[in-house]
Protein backbone atom coordinates (compact mmCIF):
# COMPACT_ATOMS: atom_id res chain seq x y z
CA UNK A 1 0.00 0.00 0.00
CA UNK A 2 1.12 3.62 -0.78
CA UNK A 3 -0.36 5.68 2.09
CA UNK A 4 0.06 10.00 1.99
CA UNK A 5 -0.30 12.00 4.95
CA UNK A 6 -0.78 15.26 4.46
CA UNK A 7 0.45 17.72 7.74
CA UNK A 8 3.06 15.03 7.75
CA UNK A 9 5.55 16.90 9.72
CA UNK A 10 3.11 18.01 12.38
CA UNK A 11 1.97 16.37 16.00
CA UNK A 12 -0.44 14.25 15.11
CA UNK A 13 1.43 13.56 11.60
CA UNK A 14 4.44 12.03 13.54
CA UNK A 15 2.47 10.31 15.92
CA UNK A 16 0.18 9.03 12.68
CA UNK A 17 3.19 7.39 11.08
CA UNK A 18 5.21 6.09 14.06
CA UNK A 19 2.51 3.90 14.82
CA UNK A 20 2.39 2.96 11.25
CA UNK A 21 5.61 1.87 11.03
CA UNK A 22 5.00 0.06 13.83
CA UNK A 23 2.01 -1.66 12.97
CA UNK A 24 3.08 -2.15 9.29
CA UNK A 25 0.06 -2.87 7.77
CA UNK A 26 -3.85 -1.32 6.85
CA UNK A 27 -6.84 -2.64 5.72
CA UNK A 28 -7.76 -2.00 2.08
CA UNK A 29 -11.18 -1.43 0.71
CA UNK A 30 -12.22 -5.11 1.27
CA UNK A 31 -11.26 -5.63 4.46
CA UNK A 32 -7.64 -7.52 3.72
CA UNK A 33 -4.94 -6.11 5.80
CA UNK A 34 -2.09 -4.92 3.38
CA UNK A 35 1.50 -4.43 4.04
CA UNK A 36 2.46 -0.08 3.79
CA UNK A 37 5.15 -0.47 1.14
CA UNK A 38 5.11 3.03 1.25
CA UNK A 39 4.14 6.00 3.62
CA UNK A 40 4.54 9.66 1.59
CA UNK A 41 4.32 12.67 4.43
CA UNK A 42 4.04 16.14 3.03
CA UNK A 43 4.36 18.97 4.92
CA UNK A 44 5.69 23.31 5.12
CA UNK A 45 8.71 22.04 6.35
CA UNK A 46 10.54 19.15 6.21
CA UNK A 47 8.99 16.01 8.45
CA UNK A 48 11.06 13.42 10.74
CA UNK A 49 11.33 10.19 8.45
CA UNK A 50 11.80 8.14 11.34
CA UNK A 51 15.13 6.50 9.27
CA UNK A 52 12.98 4.02 7.45
CA UNK A 53 12.87 3.26 3.94
CA UNK A 54 9.66 3.11 3.45
CA UNK A 55 8.78 6.78 4.49
CA UNK A 56 9.11 9.86 0.99
CA UNK A 57 9.16 12.96 2.57
CA UNK A 58 7.87 16.06 0.90
CA UNK A 59 8.20 19.19 1.50
CA UNK A 60 6.11 22.18 -0.07
CA UNK A 61 2.68 23.87 -0.02
CA UNK A 62 0.16 21.55 -0.90
CA UNK A 63 -2.43 24.58 -2.44
CA UNK A 64 -0.20 23.98 -4.89
CA UNK A 65 -2.08 21.71 -7.51
CA UNK A 66 1.22 20.58 -9.32
CA UNK A 67 2.38 19.74 -5.85
CA UNK A 68 -0.85 17.71 -5.02
CA UNK A 69 -0.99 15.85 -8.33
CA UNK A 70 2.95 14.68 -7.60
CA UNK A 71 1.93 13.30 -4.24
CA UNK A 72 -1.36 11.24 -5.11
CA UNK A 73 -0.81 8.93 -8.30
CA UNK A 74 -3.24 6.04 -8.96
CA UNK A 75 -0.97 3.55 -6.30
CA UNK A 76 -1.80 5.62 -3.25
CA UNK A 77 -4.53 3.78 -1.67
CA UNK A 78 -4.98 5.85 1.48
CA UNK A 79 -4.98 9.41 2.44
CA UNK A 80 -5.01 10.85 5.95
CA UNK A 81 -5.77 14.66 5.33
CA UNK A 82 -4.59 16.02 8.65
CA UNK A 83 -3.02 19.29 7.42
CA UNK A 84 -5.17 22.46 8.07
CA UNK A 85 -4.49 26.16 9.78
CA UNK A 86 -5.27 26.47 13.07
CA UNK A 87 -8.04 28.25 14.79
CA UNK A 88 -7.08 31.35 16.20
CA UNK A 89 -4.56 31.85 13.10
CA UNK A 90 -7.37 30.52 10.40
CA UNK A 91 -9.44 33.75 12.68
CA UNK A 92 -6.46 36.20 11.94
CA UNK A 93 -6.60 35.23 8.10
CA UNK A 94 -9.57 34.52 6.72
CA UNK A 95 -7.84 33.95 2.65
CA UNK A 96 -5.16 31.29 4.44
CA UNK A 97 -7.72 29.56 6.51
CA UNK A 98 -9.94 29.00 3.74
CA UNK A 99 -7.82 28.35 1.14
CA UNK A 100 -5.71 25.52 3.12
CA UNK A 101 -9.02 24.08 4.74
CA UNK A 102 -11.00 24.16 2.41
CA UNK A 103 -9.52 24.90 -1.20
CA UNK A 104 -7.30 22.41 -0.79
CA UNK A 105 -9.87 19.17 0.61
CA UNK A 106 -11.69 20.33 -2.40
CA UNK A 107 -8.53 19.72 -4.50
CA UNK A 108 -7.68 16.99 -3.44
CA UNK A 109 -10.84 15.29 -3.35
CA UNK A 110 -11.59 16.14 -7.02
CA UNK A 111 -7.42 14.60 -7.78
CA UNK A 112 -8.48 11.41 -6.52
CA UNK A 113 -11.87 11.59 -8.48
CA UNK A 114 -10.17 12.14 -11.75
CA UNK A 115 -7.35 9.27 -11.63
CA UNK A 116 -10.88 7.37 -10.25
CA UNK A 117 -8.97 5.26 -8.11
CA UNK A 118 -11.25 5.68 -5.29
CA UNK A 119 -8.62 5.63 -2.45
CA UNK A 120 -9.87 5.80 1.58
CA UNK A 121 -9.48 9.02 3.02
CA UNK A 122 -9.20 9.89 6.49
CA UNK A 123 -10.30 13.59 7.19
CA UNK A 124 -9.96 15.28 10.48
CA UNK A 125 -12.36 17.94 11.58
CA UNK A 126 -13.03 19.26 14.59
CA UNK A 127 -15.54 20.58 17.39
CA UNK A 128 -15.50 23.24 16.40
CA UNK A 129 -18.24 22.75 13.50
CA UNK A 130 -20.86 23.26 16.40
CA UNK A 131 -21.93 26.73 17.58
CA UNK A 132 -24.26 28.75 18.91
CA UNK A 133 -27.19 27.69 21.62
CA UNK A 134 -26.27 24.08 22.09
CA UNK A 135 -27.74 21.53 24.43
CA UNK A 136 -25.56 19.99 27.26
CA UNK A 137 -25.09 16.65 25.36
CA UNK A 138 -24.05 17.38 21.71
CA UNK A 139 -26.18 14.25 19.31
CA UNK A 140 -24.89 13.32 15.92
CA UNK A 141 -28.57 14.77 14.39
CA UNK A 142 -27.66 18.35 16.56
CA UNK A 143 -27.21 21.42 13.62
CA UNK A 144 -24.23 22.59 12.79
CA UNK A 145 -23.46 26.40 13.43
CA UNK A 146 -19.70 27.05 13.50
CA UNK A 147 -19.18 30.54 14.79
CA UNK A 148 -15.19 30.68 13.37
CA UNK A 149 -13.77 30.50 9.82
CA UNK A 150 -11.86 27.69 11.02
CA UNK A 151 -14.98 25.88 11.77
CA UNK A 152 -17.17 26.71 8.66
CA UNK A 153 -14.54 25.97 6.44
CA UNK A 154 -13.98 22.43 8.84
CA UNK A 155 -18.06 21.91 8.05
CA UNK A 156 -18.24 22.55 4.51
CA UNK A 157 -15.19 20.22 3.94
CA UNK A 158 -17.10 17.54 5.75
CA UNK A 159 -19.69 17.69 3.30
CA UNK A 160 -17.80 17.51 0.46
CA UNK A 161 -16.19 14.34 1.99
CA UNK A 162 -19.33 12.58 2.37
CA UNK A 163 -20.91 13.34 -1.17
CA UNK A 164 -17.53 12.52 -2.48
CA UNK A 165 -17.89 9.44 -0.62
CA UNK A 166 -21.50 9.05 -1.46
CA UNK A 167 -21.23 9.13 -5.56
CA UNK A 168 -18.35 6.87 -5.02
CA UNK A 169 -15.21 8.94 -5.81
CA UNK A 170 -13.67 8.34 -2.95
CA UNK A 171 -14.11 6.35 0.18
CA UNK A 172 -13.92 8.71 2.90
CA UNK A 173 -14.07 9.12 6.57
CA UNK A 174 -14.78 12.01 8.49
CA UNK A 175 -13.65 12.03 12.05
CA UNK A 176 -14.36 14.90 14.44
CA UNK A 177 -11.58 15.39 16.97
CA UNK A 178 -12.56 16.67 20.51
CA UNK A 179 -9.38 18.83 21.53
CA UNK A 180 -6.31 16.78 22.04
CA UNK A 181 -4.62 17.46 25.51
CA UNK A 182 -1.96 16.78 26.72
CA UNK A 183 0.05 17.79 23.31
CA UNK A 184 3.82 17.52 23.59
CA UNK A 185 6.15 20.91 22.16
CA UNK A 186 5.33 24.10 22.04
CA UNK A 187 2.03 26.09 22.45
CA UNK A 188 0.85 27.10 18.80
CA UNK A 189 -1.97 29.54 17.58
CA UNK A 190 -5.02 26.97 18.53
CA UNK A 191 -7.31 28.95 20.62
CA UNK A 192 -7.41 25.40 22.51
CA UNK A 193 -3.74 25.63 23.15
CA UNK A 194 -4.13 26.37 26.87
CA UNK A 195 -5.74 22.63 26.86
CA UNK A 196 -2.45 21.08 27.01
CA UNK A 197 -0.36 24.34 28.44
CA UNK A 198 -1.93 24.63 31.55
CA UNK A 199 -0.37 20.35 31.94
CA UNK A 200 2.35 20.66 29.70
CA UNK A 201 4.41 23.58 31.11
CA UNK A 202 3.93 23.48 35.04
CA UNK A 203 5.05 19.47 34.30
CA UNK A 204 8.17 20.87 32.92
CA UNK A 205 9.30 23.69 35.75
CA UNK A 206 7.33 26.54 33.47
CA UNK A 207 4.89 29.00 33.98
CA UNK A 208 1.31 28.73 32.05
CA UNK A 209 -0.95 31.50 31.25
CA UNK A 210 -4.50 30.22 31.24
CA UNK A 211 -6.81 32.30 28.59
CA UNK A 212 -9.80 31.01 29.87
CA UNK A 213 -12.02 30.95 33.12
CA UNK A 214 -11.53 27.61 35.26
CA UNK A 215 -15.50 26.61 34.57
CA UNK A 216 -15.25 26.63 30.46
CA UNK A 217 -15.94 23.36 30.14
CA UNK A 218 -13.94 21.40 27.24
CA UNK A 219 -14.66 18.06 25.46
CA UNK A 220 -11.09 16.08 25.04
CA UNK A 221 -8.74 13.38 23.59
CA UNK A 222 -5.16 12.00 24.89
CA UNK A 223 -3.08 11.86 21.66
CA UNK A 224 -2.85 7.93 22.27
CA UNK A 225 -6.43 7.63 21.34
CA UNK A 226 -6.58 10.21 18.70
CA UNK A 227 -4.12 7.82 16.36
CA UNK A 228 -6.17 4.94 17.47
CA UNK A 229 -8.96 6.67 16.69
CA UNK A 230 -7.65 7.65 13.02
CA UNK A 231 -6.35 4.24 12.61
CA UNK A 232 -9.53 2.07 13.30
CA UNK A 233 -11.93 4.83 11.23
CA UNK A 234 -9.13 3.95 7.94
CA UNK A 235 -9.73 0.27 8.30
CA UNK A 236 -13.46 0.28 9.14
CA UNK A 237 -15.63 -1.47 6.57
CA UNK A 238 -17.25 1.55 4.63
CA UNK A 239 -20.90 -0.10 5.11
CA UNK A 240 -20.37 0.08 8.70
CA UNK A 241 -20.97 4.11 8.60
CA UNK A 242 -24.45 3.93 6.89
CA UNK A 243 -24.96 7.12 5.31
CA UNK A 244 -22.90 9.41 7.09
CA UNK A 245 -19.23 9.28 6.90
CA UNK A 246 -18.70 11.66 9.73
CA UNK A 247 -18.17 10.12 13.57
CA UNK A 248 -18.03 12.65 16.45
CA UNK A 249 -15.14 10.39 18.38
CA UNK A 250 -15.33 9.86 21.66
CA UNK A 251 -14.04 12.47 24.45
CA UNK A 252 -13.47 13.15 27.86
CA UNK A 253 -16.29 16.14 29.02
CA UNK A 254 -14.03 18.27 32.05
CA UNK A 255 -13.71 21.88 33.08
CA UNK A 256 -10.52 23.56 33.21
CA UNK A 257 -10.92 23.84 36.73
CA UNK A 258 -11.46 19.61 36.92
CA UNK A 259 -8.25 19.72 34.84
CA UNK A 260 -5.85 21.50 37.06
CA UNK A 261 -7.45 19.18 40.09
CA UNK A 262 -6.12 15.83 38.41
CA UNK A 263 -3.17 17.88 37.72
CA UNK A 264 -2.78 18.46 41.11
CA UNK A 265 -3.40 15.16 42.22
CA UNK A 266 -1.36 13.63 39.33
CA UNK A 267 1.97 16.10 40.02
CA UNK A 268 1.17 18.36 43.35
CA UNK A 269 0.06 21.28 43.96
CA UNK A 270 3.46 22.59 43.65
CA UNK A 271 2.75 22.10 39.70
CA UNK A 272 -0.52 23.41 39.99
CA UNK A 273 0.97 26.88 41.61
CA UNK A 274 2.51 28.10 38.18
CA UNK A 275 -0.70 28.23 36.58
CA UNK A 276 -2.34 31.57 36.66
CA UNK A 277 -5.24 32.76 34.86
CA UNK A 278 -6.09 35.51 32.49
CA UNK A 279 -8.84 35.17 30.26
CA UNK A 280 -9.00 36.56 26.34
CA UNK A 281 -12.11 37.02 25.77
CA UNK A 282 -11.17 36.43 21.88
CA UNK A 283 -9.99 32.89 22.67
CA UNK A 284 -12.82 32.40 25.72
CA UNK A 285 -15.58 33.62 23.04
CA UNK A 286 -13.94 30.22 20.22
CA UNK A 287 -13.81 28.00 22.84
CA UNK A 288 -17.26 28.08 24.40
CA UNK A 289 -19.01 28.11 21.09
CA UNK A 290 -17.53 24.60 20.82
CA UNK A 291 -19.26 21.44 22.79
CA UNK A 292 -18.53 20.62 26.13
CA UNK A 293 -20.10 17.37 26.07
CA UNK A 294 -21.44 14.78 23.01
CA UNK A 295 -23.59 11.82 22.58
CA UNK A 296 -21.27 8.82 22.22
CA UNK A 297 -23.32 5.59 21.21
CA UNK A 298 -22.61 5.80 17.48
CA UNK A 299 -19.00 6.20 18.12
CA UNK A 300 -18.54 3.39 20.87
CA UNK A 301 -20.87 1.17 18.65
CA UNK A 302 -18.12 1.74 16.17
CA UNK A 303 -15.51 0.85 18.22
CA UNK A 304 -13.71 4.27 18.96
CA UNK A 305 -12.32 4.20 22.53
CA UNK A 306 -12.51 7.19 25.42
CA UNK A 307 -10.24 7.99 28.07
CA UNK A 308 -11.01 6.91 31.39
CA UNK A 309 -10.72 10.25 33.16
CA UNK A 310 -8.35 13.08 32.94
CA UNK A 311 -5.59 11.67 35.66
CA UNK A 312 -4.98 8.71 33.15
CA UNK A 313 -4.52 11.58 30.43
CA UNK A 314 -1.78 12.88 32.35
CA UNK A 315 0.05 10.17 32.92
CA UNK A 316 -0.70 9.26 29.37
CA UNK A 317 1.60 12.42 28.06
CA UNK A 318 4.36 11.90 31.00
CA UNK A 319 4.86 7.94 29.69
CA UNK A 320 4.99 9.01 25.92
CA UNK A 321 7.41 11.88 27.02
CA UNK A 322 9.57 9.56 28.79
CA UNK A 323 9.40 7.61 25.98
CA UNK A 324 10.50 9.67 23.55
Amino acid sequence: MKVLVTGGAGFLGQRLTHQLLAIGHLCDRNGVARPIDQLVLADVVTANDFGDPRVHVVTGDIADRALLGQLIDADTTSIFHLAAIVSSQAEADFDLGLRVNLDVTRQLLEHCRRLGHLPKVVFTSSVAVYGGPLPELVLDSTALNPQSSYGAAKAAAELLVNEFSRRGFVDGRVLRLPTISVRPGKPNKAASSFASGIIREPLHGETSVCAVTPQLRVWLLSPRRAIEGLILGHNLPAANFGTSRIVNLPGLSVTVAEMVAALGRVAGQETVSRITFTPDPAVENIVKSWPGAWDMTRAKALGFQVDPDFDSMIRTYLEDEAAR
